[in-house]
């Protein structure tokens, strides 16, 4: 037998008092209901906006960079140049101080006449990677802003400031973003993998006056520290002032790699070292070393 108390009772069977405030709290909850729906569509269509609009100006990016790669090698002058009557730089260039640098390679002069932050170029066969490097004063302006000088949150690859293509070092540095579109320097993470290490053994690094070749030995995750952290910090080796010192960061990035590739350096040889972020851990990179094989 059914307890009464137990029984379902419809909105008839209350009084006329009970029944009014009754149907208060059910048109407060029908409002709460039809607000959080608006809320959540609003949410919706903005991370579809967003994404749109990410992946359109990512499609947008990798066409420039795409047409920026047709100009490598093409004696058409830039729109720039066009328009300011400027033709190409002098074969050979003084400062102030009256130091001469080297001429800048032909292929590479209709860029650097668009945009005198080009330094370079770099391409890892098989690979998206296929872009301009370019270098500022400081390590912040090419994070934000495109070939272009335009801001683009995918930035362009850059060298390190303290980098000097003219005289060398010891070791380039180059940056890139991890964009989830794949470009820029996304698939450097890829060399997690010694098969894709083996698929991807060399780098091209031109710089706008010396082309290069280089051979990859390292690849490994690590973070930036904080200035009073005593670790291994990859980003401060641009040049050794002894053998012991260069050795020391050898060692440190062999220890670190994933895999053993073989491939290794004295002081004297050349290196290039690419970062871009990981986000496996908080302030992570992940780094890839190669040494100049020609």
């Amino acid at each position: 037998m059914t307890d009464k108390n137990t029984e379902k009772k419809n909105l008839e069977d209350y009084d006329s008092r009970m029944q009014t405030l009754i149907r208060i709290e059910m048109e407060k909850a029908e409002k709460r209901r039809k607000l959080l729906i608006g809320f959540l569509a609003l949410i919706a269509v903005g991370s579809l906006g967003y994404f749109g609009f990410y992946y359109a100006t990512s499609s947008k990016s990798g066409g420039r960079f795409d047409e920026l790669s047709d100009l490598v090698g093409s004696d058409a002058l830039s729109n720039m140049d066009k328009d300011s009557g400027a033709g190409y730089i002098a074969s050979l260039s003084q400062k102030d101080n009256d130091e001469v640098t080297p001429d800048v390679l032909e292929k590479y002069r209709t860029l650097y006449n668009s945009n005198r932050d080009l330094i370079g170029w770099i391409k890892i066969p098989d690979t998206v990677i296929d872009y301009p490097v370019m270098q500022a004063d400081d390590n912040e302006y090419y994070l934000s802003h495109n070939f272009d000088r335009k801001d683009d949150k995918a930035g362009c690859l850059f060298l390190d400031s303290k980098c000097d293509a003219v005289h060398g070092n010891d070791n380039y540095i180059i940056y890139g973003h991890h964009l989830t579109s794949g470009r820029m320097f996304s698939s450097l993470s890829d060399y997690e993998s010694e098969s894709y290490y083996k698929k991807h053994p060399t780098i091209t690094f031109d710089t706008i006056y010396e082309e290069g070749t280089y051979q990859v030995m390292y690849a490994f995750r690590s973070r930036v520290y904080d200035e009073t952290d005593v670790n291994f910090k990859y980003y401060e080796f641009i040049d050794t002032d002894s053998d012991q010192e260069f050795n020391s960061y050898m060692n440190e990035m062999k220890g670190a790699s994933y895999y053993d590739t073989g491939v290794t350096a004295v002081r004297g040889d050349k290196l290039l070292t690419l970062s871009t972020c990981d986000y496996k851990e908080e302030n992570g990179r992940f780094v890839v070393v190669a040494k100049k094989i020609k």
